[in-house]
């Protein structure tokens, strides 16, 4: 059996300032999650996020002025 891992990426938006994390989309048709972290703390903890979650998340920040 092989387990799936996460496939770790920057978004595209980042000045590389070091205040970013890192999105793992590649989890939704396997475990139905988003990953988030840290991108300065790859080895901590990582957000399980329903897909309905992030896309609300994303939604706030654009609205917000972030992204």
């Amino acid at each position: 059996m092989t387990v799936e891992t996460p496939h770790w990426f920057t978004s595209s938006y980042s000045d590389n300032g070091g205040q970013c994390v890192e999105v793992a989309t590649n989890l939704i048709a396997s475990r139905g999650v988003v990953s988030v972290r840290d991108s300065k703390n790859p080895d901590g903890p990582a957000l399980s996020l329903a897909p309905s979650a992030w896309a609300g998340l994303i939604s706030f920040a654009r609205q917000a002025g972030s992204i």
